[in-house]
């Protein structure tokens, strides 16, 4: 027979994200986060998942349709081909855009759980939480991040 000693309280998932969010890494005068702001923070990052994988497979059947239509056959002329080809450049270039950027958010929610958001990948220091606010997938302090653009 079962017990309840084992279970915890139904406030306890709640109490966890609240610790979860203040144990983020946060610059020095920023306020930690709330479980609030990390919910929504969330949220935002779900919601950019279901799109972007909207997004990728409407790219992908556009480029199976580029891809069987496509064809140098009759009726086809050269500015015909090379249009299709554009096209269909243009398609992959959208899907593999999208695929980087879910790959993004899919290690945001990563760090998330695991305790490691808003520390920089570069240095180590606090990303700030302005600017996660603002770009969430963001994984370099905004000096590291300058200093990669310059290179």
């Amino acid at each position: 027979m079962k017990t309840n000693e084992n279970r915890a309280p139904a406030t306890a998932p709640a109490k966890s994200a609240a610790h979860k969010a203040e144990t983020l890494t946060v610059k020095s005068g920023e306020t930690p986060w709330t479980a609030a702001e990390l919910a929504e923070l969330r949220g935002e990052l779900e919601a950019d998942v279901v799109h972007l994988r909207k997004e990728i497979h409407d790219a992908e059947q556009e480029i199976v349709g580029l891809l069987r239509d496509g064809g140098d056959g009759a009726g086809n002329d050269q500015a015909d081909v090379g249009s299709t080809t554009l096209e269909r450049d243009h398609e992959m270039s959208l899907a593999a855009n999208a695929r980087d950027m879910l790959d993004q958010i899919e290690r945001a929610l990563g760090k998330i759980d695991d305790g490691t958001y808003g520390v920089c990948e570069s240095c180590g220091n606090a990303i700030g939480k302005g600017r996660l606010q603002a770009f969430p997938r963001a994984t370099l302090c905004v000096s590291c991040k300058e200093r990669e653009e310059r290179r």
